[in-house]
């Protein structure tokens, strides 16, 4: 039971949306820009970071809703999003996209634990300088979204088939005309 009164029925972060809907626009639109603007890195790349540190919060809500949209983006399956979080130097991800997981578990410790050595090897590996930018900053602001949900004792569905089968219309929507009623 969250530890505040919301609206019926929305899980996670849709509920605290509803809740106070002048805090949900910036939000949504920071989620916007950061995981589904013209980028580098995929969609399906940057839903990873935001579930690989949500998972690392173990903020239930945000790795699985943001997982079913990683697996939806990345075409693969849960199973596949489990491995990555569990241990994503045992998966089949690129050499600079786990570089990146490294950078985005640092910042999940606290930004100064982000080392040069970690930026000089991202940068090897072919990482750009906005690539880098936007895994700071998802990984940040989902520290922020993780703590938010969790901070406000929400509820979330445990059927992770949930989340699989929202993802492809929060795909369809994104996040920035996003209404939590739906």
């Amino acid at each position: 039971m969250a530890h505040i009164k919301l609206p019926e029925g929305l899980p996670g972060i849709r509920g605290l949306m509803a809740f106070r809907p002048e805090t949900a626009k910036p939000l949504n639109d920071l989620a916007e820009v950061l995981l589904r603007s013209e980028n580098s890195l995929t969609r399906g790349e940057r839903e990873l970071i935001a579930t690989y540190v949500s998972a690392l919060n173990d903020c239930f809500f945000c790795q699985n809703a943001h997982g079913g949209l990683a697996q939806h983006y990345l075409q693969c399956d849960m199973n596949y999003i489990d491995q990555v979080k569990h241990n994503y130097e045992l998966t089949n991800l690129g050499a600079k996209m786990k570089s990146l997981l490294a950078i985005a578990a640092s910042v999940q410790k606290g930004g100064k634990h982000v080392t040069p050595d970690q930026i000089d090897r991202a940068k090897a590996l072919g990482a750009t300088d906005r690539e880098i930018h936007d895994t700071v900053l998802i990984a940040a602001a989902f520290c922020m979204f993780n703590r938010y949900v969790d901070g406000l004792g929400t509820w979330a569905p445990q059927d992770r088939q949930f989340y699989i089968d929202r993802a492809p219309r929060r795909a369809e929507e994104g996040y920035a005309n996003y209404n939590p009623q739906n």
